[in-house]
């Protein structure tokens, strides 16, 4: 599908107020797609527009907290209501948790925090979303997961463990979709160069993915031809940090 198709598109990117969200959602607007940026913060949110919605650009900023189902639903309601329609939808909204720890220091709060918006929020934004896809008759649906739900991340068990079921059902979900013309996808990026990866001692930054490489994955996502699905795409640093 050439870029030029997505100027008639509704874009949702969840997370959109910092990090790999913010730049999902600069290089959505880039291809003239009208982007909607969700999160918690709603006067972050709005800022972001505000200095992504320049030089004809069509930003907009919806307060919407994944992991609540009421809040979800709210926001597909709206959805429904204002746009009628959603072209691409971004599940990037995520968090890790306390780091350091073993399983079995974790606070089971944080535990079910990291499961409700990683895993649970992909969940509703499915449930609030995929109908007017359907009624459309197309949709990409793509959902940032991590190298971490591939790989063992000791210390980090709870944050892999969500990333490991984020892509199992992406790949359930996708079977399920792909005779509506909707596709999902899932991203795993390496460790990327934002305020949510830990900084360790010693490691060079200069060497880590930056949040503009994930948006250019979901850039080749969104802009594929309409016979080809990129159901996964892996994405490492050239150079270990």
């Amino acid at each position: 599908m050439p870029s030029k198709e997505l100027s008639d598109a509704i874009a949702v990117v969840t997370g959109g107020g910092r990090g790999i969200g913010r730049a999902i959602a600069a290089k959505l607007s880039t291809l003239d797609a009208t982007v909607i940026i969700t999160g918690r913060d709603e006067r972050r949110l709005q800022q972001v527009a505000n200095e992504l919605g320049v030089n004809g650009r069509r930003v907009h900023a919806m307060r919407c907290d994944v992991a609540d189902r009421g809040s979800a639903e709210e926001f597909g309601e709206r959805l429904r209501r204002d746009y009628g329609r959603v072209n691409v939808l971004v599940n990037n909204a995520g968090i890790g948790g306390p780091g350091g720890l073993f399983l079995h220091q974790l606070d089971p709060e944080d535990w079910d925090a990291i499961f409700n918006t990683n895993l649970r929020g992909v969940y509703y934004m499915l449930r609030a979303v995929v109908p007017l896809m359907i009624a459309t008759g197309a949709g990409h649906i793509i959902n940032i997961s991590s190298l971490a739900g591939k790989n063992p991340l000791p210390r980090g068990a709870a944050y892999s463990a969500s990333k490991w079921g984020l892509n199992g059902l992406s790949y359930g979900v996708a079977e399920e979709l792909r005779d509506h013309n909707i596709r999902v996808s899932v991203v795993c990026p390496g460790s990327v160069d934002t305020d949510f990866s830990p900084r360790r001692q010693g490691k060079d930054t200069s060497r880590m993915l930056k949040a503009e490489d994930v948006a250019h994955a979901v850039e080749v996502l969104v802009t594929q031809a309409p016979q080809s699905f990129m159901s996964e795409i892996l994405l490492r640093p050239t150079q270990k940090p």
